[in-house]
């Protein structure tokens, strides 16, 4: 396949767009510690395990099912308290991560393609953060995210002719990848910040072909 006879790109933001994986994985231990360390380490297990997911489905997974196991609190967090933690430990450190490099050189060489955004994180603060950074002006099809999940947003922004297939989605996790096959988007697994620890078997097993990073598109684009 060539990216030239796509109409839309879809990126996915952490891993992706954002080295922020590890902001967010560090987060979701640091807020969870109230409950006590074994609640926090498995609540960092299941966000690991369930990459692209928002952080509104882990934290009722985790007041749900984890904190009950660990915790006989009476006062366990609220669901706002958790949301309120977790946004300000990982906002700042999001206004200063490394950017993907070639995402600006991407976008030279794809002018008529619609570029957007759909991600599990928080959508008012992807977009605060995208513009702090001056990379908002990149993604003419918008930012999306959550609460709305994946499905909801691809779902929703093809209704509304905002993606136009053919279309591709650059993913870093096993729910980028089912997202994109539920909509028939071709799809390309970015490795290089991933937090999926079988990528690799999971991507060799489905032949999804694999690049270490959007810079990695400049070099390979003609040829993939």
């Amino acid at each position: 396949m060539t990216l030239n006879k796509y109409q839309t790109f879809i990126f996915d933001c952490d891993g992706v767009i954002l080295n922020s994986n590890k902001i967010k994985s560090d987060a979701f231990h640091k807020v969870a510690l109230v409950c006590g360390e074994r609640a926090a380490e498995e609540l960092l297990a299941y966000h690991v395990r369930n990459g692209g997911i928002s952080r509104y489905e882990k934290f009722s997974y985790f007041i749900e099912v984890i904190v009950p196991k660990y915790s006989s609190k009476v006062n366990i967090p609220t669901m706002e308290e958790l949301l309120q933690s977790y946004a300000t430990q990982v906002k700042r450190s999001l206004l200063t991560c490394e950017i993907a490099q070639g995402l600006y050189q991407l976008r030279k060489e794809f002018p008529n393609t619609t570029w957007c955004v759909v991600s599990g994180g928080d959508q008012e603060e992807l977009r605060d953060i995208f513009k702090a950074r001056k990379i908002d002006n990149l993604f003419d099809g918008g930012v999306f995210g959550s609460p709305d999940n994946k499905y909801s947003i691809m779902n929703r922004e093809i209704e509304k002719g905002n993606i136009v297939g053919p279309a591709i989605l650059f993913g870093d996790s096993r729910l980028d990848h089912e997202v994109a096959e539920s909509f028939d988007v071709d799809f390309i697994f970015l490795n290089k910040w991933t937090e999926f620890k079988e990528w690799e078997a999971y991507c060799s097993y489905n032949h999804i072909h694999t690049l270490k990073e959007i810079n990695c598109l400049l070099e390979n684009f003609l040829t993939i």
